[in-house]
């Protein structure tokens, strides 16, 4: 799957975000290793630390249906409502549950902005020395 057919596939996700309190929405779109896509949305509580990001909930889901090697994932969020317009990384908390699940030199995150540009990184640049 092309980068920006994953992307496209966040793009869908951010619709269903929950944000009521911070207002951000975020989707992502997690590739596995047999091209199947598990998508996401972030998932906020009143209680704050409850709250689940869009990166975590793909994973979770896809590790919830068996699958545990991934070869991406695309992410893209920003007000909700409104377009996106900056690139939109993994928090610390998702990259170290990408770590558990994701080779750092193989695994791609997809990252794209309101004017349609697309960055790439290997998990190994968004978390070096990460906890393993």
């Amino acid at each position: 799957m092309e980068n920006r057919e994953l992307v496209m596939e966040a793009v869908k996700a951010r619709k269903q975000a929950y944000c009521p309190y911070s207002g951000f929405a975020v989707g992502a779109a997690l590739l596995c290793v047999d091209d199947r896509v598990f998508t996401g949305c972030n998932i906020e509580n009143a209680a704050y630390p409850a709250t689940n990001c869009a990166e975590r909930t793909a994973i979770f889901k896809a590790v919830s249906e068996g699958k545990t090697e991934f070869r991406a994932i695309a992410i893209v969020g920003g007000p909700k409502g409104k377009e996106p317009e900056n690139f939109c990384a993994p928090c610390g908390v998702c990259r170290q549950v990408m770590a558990e699940f994701c080779d750092p030199e193989t695994f791609r995150i997809v990252l794209m902005n309101g004017a349609g540009e697309i960055r790439e990184y290997l998990l190994k640049e968004l978390l070096p020395l990460g906890f393993t």
